[in-house]
């Protein structure tokens, strides 16, 4: 599938250098984060008082079904099919909710669609990314990526 190396997490989705994590507070989420399975990068940073994430990387950044680029291709918006997976904003609308807790939404391009999210850095090199549908929740850890 041209967008399986975004992460999923019960069916949801997913993280360039970035300063070492030595660098960084501990509960400060702002960096470049690799999902658990590897196959991406995403930068956090700050967006007013909540936090923003964009895909940055991409293990396999060329589809190899079409020799170009991953796309954005589950999009239900079709103008937005087109889009390049790299440089797809994820988090919307992620807010504080307590020490180095943010909620909001995420979006999946495994599916095209958004879902309930919830980050929180749990420890200094470490960001728990969870999201859900409904009552059913899943996640994943993900680390902060080096230089």
């Amino acid at each position: 599938m041209a967008c399986r190396y975004i992460f999923t997490i019960a069916i949801l989705a997913a993280l360039l250098a970035a300063p070492s994590a030595r660098a960084q507070s501990a509960g400060d989420a702002t960096g470049t984060w690799l999902t658990q399975a590897g196959d991406a990068r995403v930068r956090v940073s700050k967006c007013g008082s909540g936090i923003c994430g964009v895909i940055v990387g991409l293990k396999t950044p060329i589809d190899p079904a079409t020799g170009k680029p991953q796309v954005d291709d589950k999009n239900p918006n079709p103008a937005l099919r087109k889009r390049p997976v790299i440089g797809l904003p994820l988090f919307n609308g992620m807010h504080p909710t307590g020490p180095s807790k943010w909620s909001g939404q995420i979006y999946n391009a495994d599916d095209g669609s958004t879902y309930a999210s919830n980050v929180s850095v749990t420890g200094p090199g470490t960001l728990r990314v969870e999201g859900c549908v409904g009552a059913l929740c899943g996640g994943e850890t993900w680390t902060r990526a080096g230089r």
